[in-house]
């Protein structure tokens, strides 16, 4: 009877108008429901069918749950815009361990006959981005994604993937996983950072394959964001580029890649560089432009210069 009556007391504001709060316990459970009334020792909460007393010594925390917005940016939603294939995301700052939890997936190993080297997802419809120079000379192309599942990770291959478009100048080159391999597949994509909102001295972290060590990821910050070499301006970073990597993101702490590894200074430590979304952007805006046709010399394929007469 006393327990009816405190329920009925506690329940006279509408359980709607009170907020919703979530009290963590110090054995790691949690509580969700609605505080309606507390004293020094003891939390009263509405779970909506009773009225539960919590002591105040068991509770370590009590928070608000977070809001759809807060949910979304948290998680990096990606935003797709008309009929673009890259997308953007507001996505929340965290650290390297939990940025590459949330986007390593999208980041695949691309093989060929003669070489190896990284590429990353940007549309979930199959569109890859790597570097030219990994696959400029092949026609055997093959990608590589690596799946979290009870065992650990496994590997999830693709092979004869299509090279779309290319650009060696820019070196840049788009793939796309044939449909009928991929299916209702939808593959995890990463979004590309706004390059204007880019900074020096920002952390930065590499994921990729160098010298074929699968999954690997590196860290650093950016050096500065407009260095300029044989005409191209890149991101230059201290996160380690090596072999391997070149093909792959380069992404800042809210998991948005913000360059496409591609190249380093050899015999030195800290001087490595990444293509900037605003060249990746533009490449992909303009996708049919750079159209790879394999019977058009100029439009991926270079061919060796034949050997020179010997001198008489």
């Amino acid at each position: 009877m006393i327990a009816l009556l405190l329920a009925l007391a506690l329940s006279q504001t509408p359980t709607q108008d009170r907020p919703l709060e979530i009290f963590e316990l110090g054995s790691g459970c949690e509580i969700r429901g609605h505080l309606v009334k507390e004293n020094a020792e003891t939390w009263f909460i509405d779970l909506g069918w009773t009225i539960l007393s919590v002591p105040k010594r068991e509770v370590s925390r009590v928070r608000e749950p977070e809001s759809a917005a807060a949910a979304s940016a948290k998680s990096g939603a990606l935003k797709f815009e008309g009929e673009r294939l890259w997308s953007r995301a507001d996505s929340a700052e965290a650290s390297v361990r939990d940025c590459a939890e949330r986007v390593g997936g999208a980041v695949a190993l691309i093989k060929v006959p003669s070489a190896l080297g990284s590429g990353f997802v940007v549309n979930p419809a199959g569109w890859i981005v790597t570097n030219a120079h990994v696959v400029e000379r092949e026609q055997e192309i093959s990608v590589t994604f690596f799946e979290k599942s009870e065992k650990g990770f496994e590997k999830r291959v693709y092979t004869k993937v299509e090279l779309v478009s290319i650009n060696p100048y820019w070196d840049l080159a788009l793939l796309r996983i044939p449909k009928e391999q991929l299916g209702e597949r939808k593959l995890p994509a990463v979004p590309l950072a706004e390059y204007e909102q880019v900074k020096v001295g920002e952390g930065v972290f590499a994921i990729g394959n160098p010298l074929g060590l699968e999954r690997s990821v590196s860290e650093g910050i950016v050096g500065t964001k407009n260095r300029a070499n044989d005409g191209m301006l890149y991101i230059q970073t201290t996160a380690a580029i090596n072999p391997g990597n070149s093909g792959g993101p380069l992404f800042n702490l809210r998991g948005e890649v913000i360059g496409v590894n591609t190249w380093h200074f050899l015999g030195t430590e800290g001087l490595n560089f990444a293509i900037p979304t605003s060249t990746l952007k533009a490449f992909l805006d303009n996708r049919e432009a750079f159209a790879f046709d394999k019977d058009q010399p100029n439009t991926g394929y270079r061919y060796l210069e034949p050997p020179r007469k010997a001198a008489k």
